[in-house]
């Protein structure tokens, strides 16, 4: 990883639901300008890490430090963090339009009582533009595929104008080409100086993108280059599983095979 100044730092963080712990002691830190991938099971604690590191939720223990402050003290440089949700939650039949939806990213820079100004109009339609949808700012959003409504929401966040951009299974229900072109979108956003974090089970195929994975299972089991962590034996060690990487051509896909107790 690069030796720039941490964006993101946790230290020995704990969250709990109750009794029940998510995750326990974890550790590290996400350089400016990278590019991480978070992968791990189901109920392996990928999105509570997202909600901490946004100060939705609050660890039992440890520090979580964003921009160099705890969540709940960015103040102004909230705006600088732009958050793709999982889509699963999205009515398709209430009657917005993709612009009014990408408009929302800019509330936060709007504050209380103010309407949209032309530069909250011209934030959207570059946002729109960035993702390849300028032309469908005025279509209800049910008319859209899944791969265009997904641009739209990661629309949305760019609409803030931000730094750090974290997406929470962005690829969920989406074809393997609006997939990958989704990732190639997201490496160009990088490339460009932007911060990029993303929680993906798409492991074999994100990390031609990324220059970082943190594999995470309650615990961070390993953090590093994606040719390092994503070994058979570590992804074995993540999913308690039998786990390799096979290649056909330029799309590599993990195949997972349970152990013979297991079946």
């Amino acid at each position: 990883m690069s030796e720039k100044q941490p964006i993101i730092s946790l230290k020995n963080v704990t969250v709990s639901y109750g009794a029940l712990t998510v995750l326990e002691d974890i550790s590290m830190e996400v350089p400016e300008g990278a590019f991480l991938a978070v992968i791990g099971p189901n109920g392996a604690g990928k999105t509570t890490l997202v909600r901490t590191i946004l100060g939705l939720v609050k660890p039992v223990s440890g520090e979580v430090r964003v921009f160099g402050r705890p969540p709940a003290a960015l103040g102004a440089l909230r705006r600088e963090i732009g958050y793709v949700p999982q889509m699963h939650a999205v009515d398709l039949r209430f009657p917005v339009r993709v612009g009014d939806v990408v408009m929302m990213g800019r509330y936060a820079r709007l504050g209380l009582f103010r309407w949209p100004g032309k530069a909250d109009h011209e934030a959207v339609k570059r946002a729109l533009a960035r993702v390849g949808l300028a032309d469908l700012i005025h279509r209800p959003l049910g008319d859209l595929s899944g791969g265009q409504r997904q641009r739209v929401f990661l629309a949305r966040a760019l609409a803030t104008e931000p730094r750090l951009l974290i997406l929470d299974e962005p690829t969920a229900g989406v074809d393997s080409r609006a997939s990958k072109s989704l990732y190639e979108l997201l490496r160009d956003f990088q490339q460009e100086g932007m911060t990029v974090v993303i929680v993906s089970h798409d492991v074999g195929v994100v990390s031609q993108y990324v220059d970082g994975v943190a594999c995470v299972n309650r615990h961070l089991v390993v953090h590093g280059r994606p040719e390092v962590v994503l070994t058979s034996d570590m992804l074995t060690e993540v999913y308690g599983c039998q786990a390799m990487f096979f290649h056909h051509g330029h799309a590599p896909h993990m195949v997972v095979r349970m152990n013979e107790e297991e079946s």
